[in-house]
């Protein structure tokens, strides 16, 4: 979501997108359909014995290979050991959560797709199931699934988590391995509790927190990568359990910016503040900051990427589906293009769509 002192990045990221008044970021927001239940369990040999497979559509012929896709997220490591979204055109199928997961596992279909700097991280050979009942996905990994290092863990967890619940009819994930399910981590402990979801955060920073009791989670997106291959991460931040306003709190992370250490990076200057409680209206919430939210103060110029990162980061909170922001009370402010923003703006329905 945001970019520490850089106005001026132009995103390749997002170079297929348009930023859209009153639309959304890069077109459509919400959740999607997915696979029909199913269970496959799998012996030592890791041959499926049991249970209804999911069998996906298969296409005509080339010509319509490029066609027949379907825009996924897939939450992939980068460079510095991140779990970040990356959107890539998988084969149209009806079991997509399958497949989405299938191209998480190393040296499998996504290798050759891959984003420059990116990796899977599920350990090479991984077989899967996903059976999902109630908003659950119980995900069922053959053997090799332990064959992880401790320090990937985490990253695991999340990632499989993440790209699920990207999917309307996930909330949360059951993990198993050969059928028997998984309360911890099979390598170094890692609590999963009966079920994993988007609550328990991504890409945890704790480096300012003493303590983490008296504190809650915020999850907030900040700029990764390099000129011409930027792109948004989101990171779970620890805030005091003093401040009542979740969407304030997530205003006040963003100017704060990221850790050093991460390697991410944000356009909030310092100097940004919210002149206002943030209101809430049907979904829309409304802020209002001082002058310094400007990228360029003369032209009164409120940068894509500002926007975007407060987009994505309030609409993680539950009830909030579009963002209007004004300055010194008044909407009369152009985005980079030059556009005016005076509609809110939605959430996209896919982050990190750009190629590479």
């Amino acid at each position: 979501m945001s970019i520490n002192k850089k106005t001026t990045i132009v995103s390749a990221v997002f170079a297929s997108s348009v930023f859209l008044s009153g639309c959304g970021l890069f077109g459509g927001s919400g959740k999607e359909q997915i696979d029909p239940p199913k269970s496959v369990v799998y012996e030592e040999d890791q041959t499926a014995v049991e249970g209804q497979e999911d069998v996906g559509m298969e296409t005509a012929g080339k010509d319509e290979a490029v066609t027949n896709t379907v825009q996924t997220e897939l939450y992939l490591i980068n460079k510095d050991g991140l779990v970040v979204p990356q959107t890539l055109n998988l084969p149209k199928t009806e079991s997509v959560a399958t497949q989405a997961l299938e191209h998480l596992v190393k040296d499998g279909p996504v290798t050759e797709m891959l984003p420059n700097g990116f990796m899977s991280v599920l350990p090479v050979d991984t077989k899967l199931s996903v059976d999902i009942k109630d908003k659950v996905a119980t995900v069922n990994f053959s053997k090799e699934f332990k064959e992880y290092q401790a320090e990937d863990e985490l990253k695991i967890l999340e990632s499989v988590t993440w790209t699920l619940t990207q999917f309307d009819s996930i909330d949360k994930v059951k993990f198993k391995l050969n059928g028997h399910e998984l309360n911890e981590m099979p390598v170094n402990g890692t609590p999963i509790g009966e079920t994993y979801s988007r609550s328990k955060g991504i890409n945890l920073d704790t480096a300012d927190v003493l303590d983490i009791r008296n504190t809650k989670p915020v999850t907030v997106y900040y700029i990764g990568g390099e000129a011409d291959s930027y792109y948004y991460v989101p990171v779970t931040k620890r805030v005091t359990n003093n401040e009542a306003n979740n969407l304030r709190a997530v205003v006040n992370e963003l100017v704060k910016g990221p850790s050093i250490a991460s390697n991410l990076e944000s356009d909030f200057l310092a100097e940004v503040k919210l002149l206002d409680d943030p209101k809430i209206e049907n979904g829309k919430v409304t802020l209002n900051f001082n002058e310094f939210v400007y990228s360029n103060s003369e032209e009164k110029i409120v940068s894509r990427h500002l926007l975007d990162a407060l987009v994505l980061s309030l609409t993680e909170q539950k009830g909030i589906e579009s963002v209007a922001i004004t300055v010194n009370g008044k909407s009369d402010f152009v985005n980079d293009e030059g556009e005016k923003m005076t509609e809110p703006v939605t959430r996209p329905q896919k982050v990190n769509t750009g190629s590479f």
